[in-house]
Parts: C-alpha cells; structure tokens; sequence
C-alpha cells in the first residue's frame, strides 16, 4: 500500500494518474499474424547492438502473437496518425481492415507511408502484468520529417521543438 497525504492509496491507481501527465510517443506494434497494437511503452534500449523493447499487458488479445514472433515492426507515428492509433488501440477489430500495408521482413507487417523499425527479437520476460519485448533493430524506413504524435492525459497531441538546444 501506498500512502499519499497522510492516506492509504491503491499504488496502481497513483501510477496510473501520475502517468496520464507524462507524454509519451505514439507507436504501432506489429507482428505476422498478422497482428498489432498502440504502444507508448516503446524505448530505445542501446546502440551498440542496437536495441528497442516494448512493454505489452499479458492479458491483451495480441499478447500471443508476440510471443511467438521472431520479429516485430514498430511504427513511429507522427501528425496525421490520430486515426491509425486509435484504430489499432480497439480491441476486437480487424486493425488492418482498409489500410494499406505489406509483408517486409519475417513476414512482419509494415504500415505504408509510416517510419518503421524492424527488429528480431532477442527476447521475452514477464515483467509484473506485462510482457518485457526486446529487439535487435535490421531494417528501418523513414519517410519524411513531421512532429511526433504523444499521448498525453488521455489524448493525443503533437510535439513541436521548443527552439531550445538539450543540455
């Protein structure tokens, strides 16, 4: 138990709320299936190798699918992919219906016109609820400069350099 102000709080729901306040890129998880999610639990984890991990809830419908794909495509979505997020965050659709993709890689699916990484994964740890994902990156594309779509108290927004240079 957590205790905030002098109370006693379910240390899930302080986490949940304080999240809600820290903006976090939008991503498009997918795997051959084929199948997909919107992620925000997506990070770089090194360079050399180059790694990226992703976190899943054990309990999502996709959960299965990831486990047992060799590779996975991320999907770095930016201003203009409201739709697309919200799309793949719906649980019990069709997410691929009537947007246009392909098999790249492992036959992973690859959203078209979206800056994607594929990678190979390296490995799959439960981490608490959720599936710890880590990739070794092979292939990427990118296609043009635009502002990153964040998610952030429970919307989404875009992301705009602020003019000044990271310290």
């Amino acid at each position: 138990m957590t205790v905030v102000s002098g109370r006693p709080v379910d240390a899930a729901d302080v986490l949940r709320r304080a999240m809600r306040r820290h903006p976090a890129g939008v991503t498009v998880v997918t795997v051959p299936g084929p199948a997909g999610f919107t992620a925000t639990s997506f990070v770089s984890v090194s360079l050399r190798p180059a790694l990226v991990a992703f976190f899943l809830d054990e309990s999502a419908s996709v959960a299965g699918a990831v486990r047992r794909a060799s590779h996975f495509g991320v999907h770095l979505l930016h201003q203009g992919h409201t739709e697309v997020a919200q799309r793949f965050a719906r649980s019990g659709a069709d997410r691929f219906a009537g947007r246009a993709w392909h098999a790249g890689p492992a036959d992973v699916p690859l959203l078209d016109g979206i800056d994607h990484l594929v990678a190979r994964t390296v490995s799959v740890w439960p981490v608490g609820d959720h599936l710890q994902v880590v990739g070794e990156v092979v292939g990427a594309s990118t296609y043009r400069p635009a502002a990153p779509l964040v998610y952030h108290d429970g919307g989404y927004a875009t992301a705009a350099p602020s003019g000044q240079p990271a310290a």
